[in-house]
């Protein structure tokens, strides 16, 4: 069974939602990954040198705003085409940054966590399982994209340096 028409109406219906206060949603996106797994935090060089989230801090609101734009953007496009096709940033752009940060599957895990725990709060009463179901199976989709293009770097023959 594809991506319903209902599952993509749930995602692009609290979009709408986050998108009225992106600075809010990503500091409290930022805050839950490092609340679940503290060690992360080297990975993104705009948290490495702080002790805590900066809360103004552009690059945090712009990375946030990736992940779940992104994670729409793969809702609708599992809906349309049955499958991810990233346009904004190439795939191979994405597994590559991810292999060389170290990102594993556990870490997909927690940020599933984190995206989902900040939809909840910021949609309040609108949410529902239902919803939180077709933003999790959007996310699946995209972190296998990822995934795969991770495997598909990491197979490929380094060049040595020398």
């Amino acid at each position: 069974m594809g991506f319903t028409e209902k599952q993509e109406a749930l995602v692009k219906e609290s979009w709408k939602v986050m998108k009225q206060n992106i600075p809010e949603h990503s500091l409290r996106f930022f805050t839950l990954i490092l609340e679940m797994a503290p060690a992360v935090k080297n990975m993104f060089p705009f948290l490495k040198d702080s002790d805590e989230i900066p809360q103004n801090n552009p690059k945090l609101k712009a990375h946030a705003f990736i992940v779940f734009k992104m994670t729409c953007d793969s809702a609708i496009q599992l809906r349309e085409k049955g499958q991810v096709v990233l346009r904004d940033v190439p795939l191979k752009h994405l597994g590559s940054v991810h292999l060389e940060k170290g990102v594993v599957n556990s870490h997909f895990e927690v940020v599933k966590e984190a995206l989902l725990g900040t939809i909840k709060e910021a949609v309040g009463e609108s949410w529902s399982d239902e919803m939180g179901g077709a933003w999790g199976e959007a996310y699946d989709q995209l972190a296998a994209t990822i995934k795969t293009q991770m495997e598909e770097e990491a197979a490929q023959p380094q060049l040595s340096s020398n």
